[in-house]
């Protein structure tokens, strides 16, 4: 062959095959394999356990109702969310709203608690089931810092003077016939409690002789319940009632000048839990779909 005669093809010339198998090489590089589900459900479970832990910490949490002191705005076997993020950012508890709160001075005390296992103590630290360790109560807040309340035979409650018309008092009850008290000044960051049947209930009235005098500190205080989740046909919001909006009773100083005078309850982990497992399942959707974007875009 003579001297710069060429074979019919440039040296640096790519033939039509050799650029698919190249094409070819690079989508293989690229081809990242397809996770199957189940391989995906450790990532699905441990985003929604997370999630849940939060949710029952800073935000919600579903408690059960297991005794009568709250009839009839609250049934045995109820189950209530519970307003845990308001407190984060200095939210008191206000009059008439129903606050879920741990047992400030053994006011459940022998009451009997069962004794957990591991495995049941962990599914409870993160909200997927009862706590058998905490003792919390509900109660609806009657009085805050700085009121002053009472209560005679025969008589309504008064809070600094003004008398409360209380429509939400299980029928056929007196409003404290069974314990009259005070009048009494509500110290600052404490509340006055009661339950809404009140010849049923061990509130405020009968722990007046504890260590704080019947009085709840604000810092034990859960949260708000708002809402009536479960059973369907039980569902309801927890408003406060209008007898705590009448002028004048916040009027503390006025009420002073005139010198005027339970069960425990057991949290429910399926609340945070569900949610967790519903923010899970986004989340983990998500990312399905960046790897497979990330397949075919390539």
């Amino acid at each position: 062959m003579a001297v710069g005669a060429r074979s019919g093809r440039d040296e640096g010339e790519e033939r039509p095959d050799d650029a698919v198998a190249r094409e070819a090489e690079e989508d293989g590089a690229l081809e990242k394999p397809h996770r199957s589900f189940w391989k995906e459900l450790p990532l699905l479970i441990g985003i929604a356990l997370l999630l849940a832990l939060l949710i029952k910490t800073f935000l919600v949490q579903a408690f059960s109702i297991p005794s009568d002191s709250m009839q009839d705005t609250l049934q045995r076997g109820d189950r209530v969310l519970v307003d845990k993020l308001t407190p984060w950012f200095g939210s008191e508890p206000e009059r008439g709203e129903v606050v879920v709160f741990h047992d400030p001075a053994n006011w459940l005390s022998g009451e009997p608690t069962p004794e957990p296992n591991i495995a049941q103590k962990v599914l409870s630290w993160i909200g997927l089931m009862p706590s058998a360790e905490e003792k919390d109560l509900i109660k609806r807040t009657i009085a805050i810092g700085g009121d002053t309340v009472e209560c005679k035979k025969g008589g309504p409650v008064v809070v600094n003077g003004k008398a409360l018309d209380e429509p939400y008092v299980y029928p056929g009850n007196t409003a404290c016939d069974d314990h009259p008290f005070g009048p009494l000044k509500v110290p600052e960051g404490k509340i006055w409690v009661m339950g809404d049947h009140r010849q049923n209930s061990q509130d405020s009235r009968y722990h007046m002789e504890d260590s704080t005098q019947g009085f709840v500190p604000v810092d034990k205080v859960v949260g708000r319940a708002v809402v009536i989740a479960w059973p369907v046909n039980r569902w309801s919001t927890l408003p406060v009632p209008d007898t705590f909006d009448q002028p004048g009773i916040g009027n503390q100083a006025a009420a002073t000048a005139l010198g005027l005078g339970a069960a425990g309850l057991a949290p429910v982990g399926l609340g945070p839990g569900a949610l967790g497992l519903a923010g899970a399942v986004p989340l983990v959707m998500w990312r399905r779909r960046k790897l497979t974007s990330g397949r075919t875009d390539g």
